[in-house]
């Protein structure tokens, strides 16, 4: 996977696990934030900030998802990655000064110029400020709140994915989706023993039967509105058969034997907007052909046959007013 230590880039990063074998996520290194009103060091400005992601992660989704939702993409330029990775996350182009190298730029460029001599994984999402020249956060779950509410003089102030009223339960379903289905789908993929596989995938699926029971109940996993929550599950959901499936041998069931899980799917898809934030072919480009380490051949699957535009019945619960 590779990693920088010092500044220079290293092809080879063993993957953290804790003494059991089991994966442990680095924490994010960046957890600056912007603020309407700049109180923060870092004000939410039309055209200051970038947002660097790669279509096959989600934890990026993440981040293009709230963007998008939120009436943000003539606010904050985004940049892709559109070439298989080389010293991890590859882009055919850069960005203001940044720019490729021997025609690649790499997200670990953008590392280096934040911090000369920065030692660790180069991740996406990014959010960079384009006038202090730094990255203002790499962590997903916080850049995904200050889209939500404080570039709001910018984007749909009407739409508030994190309401105060159920806040308690938002973070309550985040940190169960996140400990046993966003984060639990690679600490199945990534453990180093059986046992270690064992209990993260009998951890997954009891969580994914969870939800499956609660979304019999009600349309959203907070209630009858479309929340935070959803939209931090629905990456992960949308990935399941075409990768978690087989390359991280979550096998037991797919999602599409999850009936109420398979329908809810489908109804955050066909959001307007959310469609064009999914591209299956390079989803399995960067699991596929990213990870050499779990798939040597670099082949990529040409199934399963997926089709989230399909009708689903989830109009028959109750919607917000």
């Amino acid at each position: 996977m590779g990693m920088l230590v010092n500044g220079i880039w290293h092809d080879d990063e063993p993957l953290m696990t804790g003494s059991d074998g089991s994966f442990v996520r680095p924490e994010s290194g960046f957890r600056d934030r912007v603020t309407r009103n700049g109180t923060s060091g870092f004000k939410a400005e039309a055209g200051r900030y970038y947002l660097i992601t790669a279509p096959s992660c989600p934890w990026a989704h993440r981040t293009v998802l709230m963007r998008k939702l939120k009436g943000l993409a003539d606010t904050i330029p985004i940049l892709e990655s559109d070439l298989p990775k080389g010293q991890g996350w590859a882009y055919s182009r850069g960005f203001d000064d940044l720019r490729p190298v021997n025609g690649i730029f790499h997200v670990h460029q953008v590392y280096s110029a934040a911090r000369s001599g920065f030692t660790g994984r180069a991740t996406v999402p990014v959010l960079w400020d384009r006038q202090s020249r730094t990255i203002v956060n790499n962590e997903s779950s916080e850049i995904i709140r200050m889209l939500n509410s404080e570039f709001d003089d910018f984007g749909d102030a009407a739409l508030n994915l994190y309401p105060e009223p159920i806040r308690s339960v938002i973070d309550e379903t985040n940190t169960f989706v996140y400990d046993a289905i966003n984060n639990g789908v690679y600490r199945c993929g990534f453990a180093r023993t059986q046992a270690a596989y064992e209990d993260s995938f009998r951890k997954l699926f009891a969580a994914l039967d969870s939800l499956e029971a609660r979304l019999r109940r009600q349309r959203y996993l907070a209630g009858d509105r479309f929340t935070e929550a959803d939209l931090r599950l629905f990456p992960t959901l949308v990935r399941f058969d075409a990768v978690y499936y087989s390359h991280f041998k979550c096998n037991l069931r797919r999602l599409a034997d999850y009936y109420n899980l398979s329908n809810y799917t489908r109804d955050i898809y066909q959001v307007p907007g959310v469609a064009e934030t999914v591209d299956i072919p390079r989803i399995k480009l960067g699991y596929y052909g990213g990870m050499r380490n779990l798939n040597p051949s670099g082949i990529i699957p040409l199934g399963p046959e997926l089709d989230f535009a399909a009708p689903h019945d989830r109009g028959r619960l109750a919607k917000a007013a």
